[in-house]
This record gives C-alpha cells, structure tokens and sequence, in this order.
C-alpha cells in the first residue's frame, strides 16, 4: 500500500477522532440490534413453551424498554432473574438491562449484569454477545489488559471478525501497532466484503500506516 496523500490522512484522522469519541455507542449499537432480533425471534418461537410466569415477566421488560427508565427496566429484568435464572428470558432481559444501566452511566451495574450473563447463559451466542459488550466498557475505561483477556476467548467462527475488530482497538489504543495491524487483517479476512464493517475495519487498519 502505498503512503497515504494528506488528502486521505485527513480523512484517517477524522475518523480516528470520531472512533475514539463514539466507539462505545456503535457496539451498544450493534449490541441493541441483535437483542432486539434475538428477542423477536425468541418470543415468536418459544412463548408457547416457556412457563407463563417467566413469560409474564419477560413482557414486562419489554414494555419497560419503551420508558428508557434504566431502575424500571432493571427492576424488571432482576424480577425475572430472581424468580426464573435458569429461564431463557432472563438472559435476554439482563442484556437489555445492561445497555440501559451504561447509557445511564452506571457502568458497574452494567458490567455485573454483563457478567451475570456470561455465567448463566446457556446459548453460546448470548455469552458472546455479553462479553464483546464487556470487553468494549474495558476498553472505554482503558482496562486494556482486562479487555484482551476476554476477547482471547475461544469462540464460534461466526464472531472471529468483531473479536478480532475489538482485539485491534484495544492493541491500537495501547500503542501495539503491530499488533492491531494483525488484528485489523484478520477482522478484514473474516468480515463479509459488502458489510459496512468491512470498510471501517479498513479505513482503521489505513489509519495505522505500512508495516515497518
């Protein structure tokens, strides 16, 4: 790859600039969006199946989202952690419930929350879910260390590009360029061509410059 022209080294800066300030809000993002489908799907495929209590509280949660009171939703999702751990619904209502809890700003209950699906999820692509969100609050908080230790989690292929993505911020943000180089390409390897991922995982890897 040729040297970048100053044209689009300004165009690398402001992007870096913009990833630093919002990268957190596009994995909540992104989070949200797979909650929100997981969720649809879920309630259209398993209503029927699920106990009416964990059902009952499930809808609760739901319905408290549209508040955007994080106590609320909270409130809720602990309701239905605490009557019915082993249920399904309550992994997807704590996920919701974390979101809600960091963009109050309350991060340590976000994080716990995090945790407490990690732990009890019985769905492989849930846990992920949670510890991709985890490791992006560590990075915000510059808890890089903490962060690689989670994103060196072993993993279904499926999620190899946005491990690999993260693992790259976080190397980047650490001064490893080298390093997140790597990371960069393999993300860029794994991601689809056509996704709008795939062209900001390039436009960061660009940003680092040729390899020495």
């Amino acid at each position: 790859m040729s040297e970048l022209d100053l044209h689009e080294q300004e165009q690398v800066d402001a992007l870096k600039s913009w990833w630093n300030e919002n990268s957190n809000w596009v994995y909540g993002l992104v989070t949200v969006s797979l909650l929100a489908f997981a969720g649809s799907q879920f309630w259209k495929q398993h209503q029927a199946s699920q106990s009416e209590g964990a059902a009952s509280l499930y809808a609760e949660v739901m319905k408290q989202t549209a508040s955007n009171d994080a106590k609320r939703i909270g409130d809720a999702a602990d309701a239905l952690a605490d009557r019915f751990a082993t249920s399904p619904y309550a992994v997807r209502a704590q996920l919701l419930a974390a979101q809600t809890s960091q963009q109050s700003g309350d991060a340590a209950r976000a994080k716990a929350r995090l945790w407490w699906v990690i732990e009890h999820a019985n769905e492989e692509g849930l846990q992920h879910v949670a510890r991709l969100k985890l490791a992006a609050m560590l990075l915000d908080e510059k808890q890089y260390d903490d962060a690689l230790k989670h994103l060196g989690t072993a993993h279904p292929a499926a999620f190899d590009s946005v491990y690999a993505d993260l693992k790259g911020d976080v190397l980047s943000e650490m001064g490893k360029v080298d390093e997140a180089r790597g990371a960069y390409k393999q993300a860029l390897e794994k991601a689809d061509a056509q996704a709008a991922q795939h062209n900001l995982i390039q436009l960061k890897l660009d940003g680092l410059g040729n390899a020495k």
